[in-house]
């Protein structure tokens, strides 16, 4: 009931390494701004007007560059869709002057130490709110405990154009901020939780239901929020995830849903088995319910950095790996991968009438179990038997169904069953 079915328009299929790549094809196309800017390696994934963008800004170039550039400042950024790749040089009207590659009082740090000189300071992030206006995102810290855990009070929200800033307590912080607690916090704090909670002594002594998060995480966009996907893994390090978890990113709520299966890093090494003679390399897995199932996406990437494959991975069972090629693009990958049509087929497209069974015939096809029925007309059906695996072994001769069908050349495929 979380996870909605994945939607292919709004799945972001480049990672950090891929955006990153487009968006210095980007400044290669303008020259003049080359040698006066560079591209900064941020590059924070956000949610913007329904779209899962990347967006990252440009930087000076050096000291002298930024003494014969500060009277405009930086005049973009650039931004790169994660769905369908296409980057971008946003130019702004009035230039971006608070930056970390500033000098003197322009410098991103010392304005925020010079405005908040009591603040105990994050890693920023940079992002744009919905009309598209750049923000520096910086979360304020603060530590508690015994040992002075680290912890998130707040943030500072500071306009690079004009210096303004605000700080907002993390409650209070505005919905189109989608990065408020860092990935390392949240994945520390995580594996504190899987360490102590049953209590101190259990974490050194028998270790009952310890866990920890694995290695590696990616992002989910969720509710018009980016949320922290890793999984849970027993604390012996063995090769099998007992769950994983989501952690919104603006406000630290995180799920725990307990779903057996591979961990990443073992999904990661099937799919680059299944074409081992090409040596690409896997990103990490993004986490999808396809057809009702938690699944894993892998994209295989050669040497250049460029998608070549598209790999998809059974959560409950790593051995269940379809690869397929890029150019086909990622709902024939996911096609190929279901066997059938139900889990992306629109639902208009679907017909429906009644029929009765005239002869009825099973077969193993590639370990999935299919059965062919002949109705009394003469018409021919195929069936999966994951359609209905409580009822399909029992149909016979004589029964009448109402079926959801799709047409086929030669061989009706039935996906639905009354």
């Amino acid at each position: 009931a979380d996870i909605s079915a994945v939607d292919f328009n709004s799945l972001p299929l480049l990672d950090k390494d891929s955006s990153s790549k487009l968006g210095d094809r980007v400044m290669g196309q303008m020259p003049e701004l080359v040698s006066q800017f560079y591209v900064s390696d941020l590059y924070t994934q956000i949610n913007y007007k329904n779209r899962v963008v990347r967006v990252t800004p440009l930087e000076y170039n050096g000291f002298f560059k930024y003494f014969s550039n500060r009277n405009d400042g930086v005049m973009g950024y650039i931004t790169v869709d994660s769905v369908d790749g296409s980057s971008n040089l946003v130019k702004l009207e009035k230039g971006m002057k608070i930056l970390p590659s500033a000098m003197f009082n322009e410098n991103l740090y010392r304005q925020l130490r010079f405005q908040y000189p009591t603040f105990i300071f994050g890693e920023e992030s940079f992002e744009v709110d919905e009309t598209g206006k750049p923000f520096w995102i910086v979360p304020v810290l603060k530590y508690k405990g015994v040992e002075l855990l680290e912890d998130v009070k707040g943030a500072v929200i500071l306009d690079p154009v004009t210096g303004e800033s605000q700080y907002y307590n993390v409650a209070d912080v505005p919905t189109w901020v989608d990065h408020i607690y860092p990935a390392s916090l949240l994945i520390e704090q995580s594996d504190d939780w899987g360490r102590y909670r049953n209590g101190f002594i259990n974490s050194i002594i028998g270790q009952k239901n310890v866990v920890k998060t694995t290695d590696g995480y990616n992002y989910i966009a969720k509710d018009d929020d980016i949320y922290l996907y890793t999984g849970i893994t027993s604390a012996t390090e063995d090769a099998a995830n007992i769950g994983f978890i989501l952690s919104n990113m603006r406000t630290k709520e995180t799920i725990f849903y307990p779903v057996p299966g591979a961990q990443e890093m073992s999904a990661m090494e099937s799919a680059k088995g299944q074409v081992q003679q090409m040596n690409y390399t896997a990103s990490f897995p993004l986490l999808i319910n396809l057809n009702d199932k938690p699944t894993y996406l892998i994209s295989l990437k050669d040497n250049a950095g460029l998608v070549k494959m598209y790999a998809f991975v059974d959560v409950t069972d790593y051995q269940k790996v379809v690869v397929t090629d890029a150019s086909e693009g990622i709902e024939a990958a996911a096609q190929n991968y279901i066997g059938d049509k139900e889990a992306i087929i629109d639902q208009e497209s679907v017909k429906f009438k009644d029929i009765t069974i005239g002869s009825i015939t099973d077969s193993m096809i590639n370990g999935d179990s299919y059965y062919y029925i002949k109705d009394t007309d003469g018409n021919k059906y195929r069936i999966k038997i994951s359609v209905d695996e409580k009822n399909i072994p029992f149909l016979q001769t004589g029964d009448t169904l109402t079926i959801g069908y799709l047409l086929e050349e030669d061989v009706t495929e039935i996906i639905q069953l009354k």
